[in-house]
């Protein structure tokens, strides 16, 4: 590791790296070194550089080629991007006030510019000449495709509209990065806010060991009398299933649902200044706006342009179908919970904060286990060791712990080889959540793979980040089975990430692949969690070191759609409510989100929507995810993935064997996870299948498949 002190025997080059971490591109990211103070110093150099790049290509005696427009354009951006891309992922993990102001400050300057290069008609013009040129038919199919993909952006981005009007766009944009900031701020500081003490043994009943000692250390740190609970979801979500003390289920449920609104403050502790009331009204005004530039009549028609889905009519009639299917499975769960409620728990009105206890409940008669059952033989160390065998056998790599900076003691750091011992990719894996942490799960980008003008590969790096329980008690970390899911998921996007062949940076890995199919490779790679042979090898229980019994997993598969019409009916209104908003809505008119949000619930689910619920002011995933307009692609890739998977399973059957396949798995790898972006999703599906997707193996997956015929 280079050390921050100057020397003056180093080039002015290397100097400014060792004085500036964000400007070391020579390796890995050297947290632990990066502070807040280094952020503006840093990008007022790279967005220089990038600019300097531009008026280069964008120079009329710059030649219209690839390498002088593309590549040299390139080569100043992906700087800024990753250290851009360093900047974001450090907000988001280890929040502090001066890293929050540092990011802010400059949060407009680095939106600023790329709304500049979108907006940059020479720029257009010189890509449109490229694609005119005789050069254009000797370039690779991904070359191509790189190009059609920008034309694309160039016009999404404002290129093409009147000069007067461009200001305005570019304000747009900036408005709306800030307002997505200032969303994703201030659900975090909500979440972090809240406390329930427990002051009573009284209170603790029907709570797992673990996390009532999680709750008790917590409250030690505090250096507070008792237990103490929070709104992160380790220690919210097992008082919601488990608790039997039916006041502090209601008083944290409350606390909960009305985060970052204008409840918050008499249900949750909040602030008035973390009400995201006003940021979800403006953000939908300032897209509707912007789509009406552009001359489409809706956000969403913008969001589907770059994704399979074609119109917001045919995202509508997916949904309504699969709403029509789920619905008699939803009323049947429905039905036989409050009845349950009612006749063995002696709740005659089955309130929102009593479901999932209920649920739990109900679970345990059942199918005589429960889920904090199945997490004892679950430790970290088992479903990590478990998660990498699943993709050594399936892709032919191996994985292995690997050493660099990181960002929190709790991090690791693994390498991916490839079967000649080579380096593929690497990743970084921070499971715990934790105060200044951003809630949720996800993979981000640290690098993406490209090839250098020198010949050489930069090789991927992924961030997978999720918000597990900590070890508590001197013991490993136990991983509910959904938690377990979790994991697979995102490292399912990792691989996406990381096992690509592609070196073109615009289409290498996920970039470039439709929204609406990224979801693809993360869902399918779900569905191991719940194989005999994967689950016996990626279990081990905490205290005997026991592997899963035979009979708990197959209780674990009886239950495994419990519920999943109430499951799917949620996801329905999440992404209904989504369409709408970027469709229909007028976030001027008489109706607020919220609103429509209970009239969505009503219309589509058959649980009743609490009334002082805000859930939509926490809905990070449209208002500072990037999905806005695309929620549905959760459910849109289910069908590809389900279908996927299903090839997997024809295999085993076909052999005998098992679902890990190694000869299917090599053709997954290279038909999906090896081409990235470099041509569309559908043909990469059909590719893999050898015919488009249908939506059977996704319904039977759900146990909604319809009865077969006599």
């Amino acid at each position: 590791m280079a050390s921050n002190t100057s020397d003056s025997s180093l080039s002015p080059d290397k100097r400014i790296q060792n004085e500036n971490p964000l400007l070391d591109f020579s390796g890995l990211p050297r947290f632990g070194q990066i502070r807040p103070e280094h952020i503006t110093p840093a990008l007022d150099l790279l967005l220089e550089q990038a600019q300097g790049a531009i008026d280069h290509a964008t120079d009329a005696a710059t030649p219209a080629t690839w390498a002088d427009v593309v590549e040299t354009t390139e080569a100043a951006t992906e700087p800024l991007s990753r250290a851009w891309g360093i900047i974001g992922h450090l907000n988001a993990v280890a929040d502090t006030p001066e890293l929050r102001a540092a990011y802010g400050q400059n949060l407009p300057r680095v939106t600023e510019f790329w709304s500049s290069v979108g907006q940059n008609l020479e720029l257009f013009e010189k890509y449109k000449a490229i694609v005119a040129s005789p050069e254009y038919a000797g370039l690779s199919g991904e070359r191509k495709k790189i190009l059609q993909n920008s034309l694309r952006d160039f016009r999404l981005s404002g290129a093409e509209l009147p000069e007067d009007q461009k200001p305005r766009f570019s304000e747009l944009q900036e408005q709306q990065a800030a307002l997505a900031k200032a969303f994703s701020d201030h659900v975090l500081d909500a979440t972090n806010a809240y406390a329930y003490v427990a002051k009573t043994e009284a209170e603790l009943a029907g709570l797992p060991a673990d996390v009532v000692q999680a709750a008790r250390e917590a409250a030690q740190e505090a250096q507070i009398e008792g237990w103490k609970f929070t709104l992160h979801f380790p220690s919210y979500f097992p008082v919601m299933q488990y608790a039997a003390h039916r006041p502090m289920r209601e008083t944290m449920y409350r606390a909960y649902v009305t985060r970052a609104s204008e409840l918050g403050g008499a249900y949750g502790g909040g602030k008035a200044e973390w009400d995201n009331t006003a940021n979800v009204a403006e953000l939908l005004k300032l897209r509707k706006e912007e789509a009406q530039m552009l001359g489409y009549r809706n956000f969403a028609e913008v969001s589907l342009v770059p994704k399979m889905a074609d119109t917001p009519d045919q995202v509508a009639e997916f949904l309504e179908d699969l709403a029509k299917r789920a619905r008699p499975y939803a009323e049947t769960d429905w039905q036989e919970l409050r009845t349950f409620a009612a006749d063995e728990l002696g709740l005659a009105a089955l309130e929102p904060w009593d479901v999932a206890f209920a649920g739990e409940r109900l679970r345990e008669k059942r199918y005589a286990f429960s889920e904090n059952e199945v997490k004892q033989y679950f430790p970290e160390e088992a479903v990590v060791k478990g998660l990498f065998k699943v993709a050594q056998t399936l892709f032919g790599v191996t994985i292995r712990r690997d050493e660099t900076a990181v960002w929190h003691p709790d991090v690791r750091f693994f390498r991916i080889e490839d079967a000649t011992g080579a380096l593929r990719a690497q990743f970084y894996l921070d499971l715990y959540a934790r105060e200044g942490k951003r809630g949720g799960a996800w993979m981000d980008d640290a690098r993406s793979r490209h090839l250098r003008s020198d010949g050489s590969v930069q090789t991927p790096v992924a961030y997978l980040t999720c918000n597990f329980s900590a070890p508590v008690g001197g013991k490993s970390a136990c991983f509910t089975h959904d938690e377990a899911i979790t994991l697979f998921h995102e490292f399912g996007h990792g691989l996406h990430h990381m096992l690509t062949r592609v070196n073109e940076l615009g289409i290498s890995g996920i970039n470039g692949v439709e929204w609406d199919a990224v979801e693809l490779p993360s869902q399918f790679l779900e569905n191991f969690c719940w194989e005999w042979d994967v689950l016996a090898d990626m279990s081990s229980h905490v205290d005997t070191g026991e592997k899963l019994p035979r009979e708990l997993f197959d209780k674990m598969i009886a239950a495994k759609n419990f519920q999943s019409g109430l499951g799917t009916l949620r996801q329905i209104v999440f992404s209904m409510y989504d369409m709408q908003l970027h469709t229909s809505f007028d976030p001027q008119g008489a109706q607020n989100a919220n609103d429509l949000a209970r009239e969505l619930n009503e219309r589509y689910h058959v649980i009743p929507q609490a009334s002082f619920s805000r859930w939509p002011n926490t809905f990070s995933h449209i208002f500072a995810g990037g999905y806005a307009a695309g929620y549905y692609s959760y459910k849109w890739a289910e069908v590809l993935s389900a279908d996927a998977y299903s090839a997997f399973e024809d295999a085993a059957k076909a052999t005998q064997g098992s679902v890990l396949d190694a000869e299917t798995g090599t053709r997954y790898r290279t038909e999906i996870l090896e081409v990235g972006g470099s041509r569309p999703a559908m043909e990469s599906f059909k590719a893999f299948r050898g015919r488009t997707p249908t939506i059977d193996a996704l319904l039977r997956h759900n146990g909604m498949a319809p009865a077969p015929a006599k």
